[in-house]
C-alpha cells in the first residue's frame, strides 16, 4: 500500500524537487498534552508548476534519488 501524505512546500530550490514538511499531533506519553512534530521529505516534481508555501499531496514511491522517495501528486493550495 503507498502512503500519501499531506504537506506545506517549504523550499523550491532544486531542480525538479521540492522540500515538503510533514506536520503531524502526537500526544504526550504521560500527561497527553497534544504536541506537534514535523518531517521533511524530499519529493519529484513530475511537470507541476509548484510554488513555496503550497500544500501538496506526496505519494511514496520507489527510490528516485538517494533521499528522493516521494512523487508530488497533486497540489491542494
Amino acid at each position: 500500500m503507498k502512503k500519501i501524505i499531506k504537506g506545506k512546500v517549504v523550499s523550491i530550490k532544486m531542480q525538479n524537487t521540492v522540500v515538503v514538511e510533514v506536520v503531524r499531533k502526537v500526544p504526550h506519553p504521560l500527561y497527553k498534552k497534544l504536541l506537534k512534530r514535523s518531517k521533511k521529505h524530499k519529493a519529484d516534481v513530475n511537470g507541476l508548476s509548484i510554488n513555496l508555501g503550497d500544500t501538496v499531496k506526496i505519494v511514496q514511491t520507489r527510490p528516485i534519488s538517494k533521499d528522493k522517495h516521494f512523487k508530488v501528486t497533486e497540489v491542494v493550495k
